[in-house]
């Protein structure tokens, strides 16, 4: 396989994951982002924690949708993030959410 195919099924990949991600945003009320992965979810229990000094998140997500091009199944029933880092938390406006991404692409 040459750079070149590499770079062309990657790129099909992403586009297809884009329309995957149009089609579905409209079943889904939040959107959740951490620094290692974006979700689609309908509930969110979000909870800070502490562990001496320092403050942790763990959150709990229940019937998501995984932003990743590398998964075969990206439907997940319960998904349980556990991270130092910063948590986005966002309820998702529908009229906003959208997005025109050319057939064509």
């Amino acid at each position: 396989m040459s750079a070149e195919d590499l770079d062309n099924y990657e790129t099909n990949a992403e586009l297809s994951l884009y329309r995957e991600y149009r089609d579905v945003v409209k079943l889904f009320k939040y959107v959740v982002e951490t620094e290692r992965r974006f979700y689609l979810a309908n509930n969110v229990d979000f909870r800070t924690c502490s562990a001496g000094q320092d403050v942790y998140f763990d959150v709990r997500l229940t019937d998501a949708w995984v932003w990743d091009i590398y998964r075969s199944t990206r439907f997940v029933r319960t998904v349980r993030i556990v991270t130092f880092k910063d948590v986005n938390v966002e309820e998702i406006q529908h009229s906003d959410a959208d997005i025109d991404i050319p057939d064509h692409l």
